[in-house]
């Protein structure tokens, strides 16, 4: 009793047999006949699938999205749409364009001798080249001169000097006679009757400190080389710093640019003046020294910790000035020569910044003097004014019986 039968009452099917542990085994699985049973096939069986390579991730992660290199593509562009010169850029630069070749270049090889043996050739090439100046007193095992043709003792010093070897054409503006013509046209709104200059340099010989600024009129651009104090022994006097504050500079302008040279302790005492003198310091412009030879200068006669290869000029504005921007660089290369003087090629720089307007240098000398601006110091030549104007204000100050303009 109890133990299951086949259908049919046939036999007595037998307990499955048991382990030792008192669980049945497994069952085992019937032969299935695909003709006969109602069943449908079991599914087959699915083969593993391998796993890939492991991925660099990173290479993944840096790898740039449709969307990132079409960013890209974008922004360069527009930096290429910004650095490339706008039309007006362009008609700007080609108004200022002089014409001609503007730079000589100088030979590496100095000499037209040394020229032939380097390169081997009967014939120097075609650029300039200097011409040793060999007096009964030069010793070439010294080498060359520090100073060159700014050398103070020339006529005993023992150093080589040079000389250009062959006549070369005066570069623009390198004096008042030989200035570049100055442009005739200006962006923006024509030059007031009142700041239009003249073609012919004027100038006063007078004391800066005690002249009376008011009967100079306005300006556009203002350049000074003030003298100041630098506990040097200077060819020149010099001004206090209280003096150089009280000057009356701010009367020369309502809109305009000022350029101010600077050295060394000065720096500082410069950004005072313009603030004093109610300007705002915008820019400062550098010069990088060069000697008769091209090379740059590393001795100086300034500098009381390293040699000066270099001067600073400050720019400040007042007003709303109308210029034209972005037409030079900040860096102005030029060869040195006498003491104090500055290059040249400041007039032209000038003159393209603010073409046609009157331009005035304070403490000017007579190589200053340059057509369109007016001078002002105690080192020119007696005056020489030709605004009517100009000079109808000076005479009712100045003129005869009245000040001394040296003397206030």
């Amino acid at each position: 009793p109890g133990m299951p039968r086949l259908p049919g009452g046939i036999g007595v099917l037998p307990p499955p047999p048991m382990t030792h542990i008192g669980v049945p085994p497994p069952p085992v699985a019937m032969r299935r006949d695909p003709a006969t049973s109602p069943f449908p096939p079991p599914p087959a069986a699915v083969t593993p699938v391998t796993q890939p390579a492991k991925v660099d991730l990173e290479a993944i992660l840096g790898h740039k999205s449709i969307g990132d290199r079409k960013k890209t593509e974008k922004g360069e562009e527009l930096l290429e749409l910004l650095q490339k010169p706008t039309a007006k850029e362009n008609a700007t630069v080609e108004k200022f364009r002089m014409g001609g070749t503007a730079v000589k270049e100088y030979c590496p090889q100095l000499t037209k001798e040394d020229c032939c043996r380097v390169n081997n050739m009967p014939v120097a090439c075609g650029k300039l080249h200097f011409r040793r100046l060999l007096f009964e007193w030069t010793d070439t095992g010294l080498g060359n001169c520090n100073y060159l043709d700014t050398c103070r003792h020339m006529h005993n010093c023992k150093f080589v000097h040079y000389e250009l070897d062959g006549a070369v054409a005066p570069a623009a503006g390198r004096n008042g006679k030989g200035a570049a013509t100055r442009p005739s046209l200006r962006d923006g709104p024509p030059v007031p009757s009142y700041l239009q200059a003249l073609q012919e340099p004027q100038w006063i010989n007078c004391d800066v400190r005690k002249f009376d600024m008011s009967v100079l009129g306005k300006f556009g651009v203002i350049m000074t080389d003030p003298p100041w104090e630098i506990h040097q022994d200077l060819p020149y006097g010099t001004m206090a710093d209280d003096e150089m504050r009280k000057l009356n500079i701010g009367c020369l302008q309502d809109h305009g640019v000022i350029f101010v040279w600077v050295t060394g302790r000065a720096m500082e005492l410069g950004r005072e003046c313009l603030d004093v003198w109610g300007y705002k310091r915008v820019d400062e412009l550098i010069w990088v020294k060069t000697n008769q030879l091209q090379r740059l200068i590393r001795t100086g006669r300034t500098g009381h910790w390293l040699n000066h290869s270099k001067e600073h000029c400050l720019v400040g504005y007042k007003g709303n000035p109308q210029l034209n921007r972005g037409v030079d660089t900040d860096v102005v290369v030029a060869e040195v020569r006498e003491t104090s003087r500055k290059p040249d090629e400041m007039y032209s720089l000038l003159e393209r910044l603010s073409p046609g307007t009157r331009k005035l240098e304070i403490f000017a000398r007579q190589h200053n003097c340059q057509p369109g601006w007016v001078g002002l110091g105690n080192q020119l030549d007696n005056t020489n004014i030709k605004d009517p104007d100009l000079l109808a204000r000076f005479n009712e100050v100045y003129g005869e019986g009245k000040k001394d303009p040296l003397k206030g």
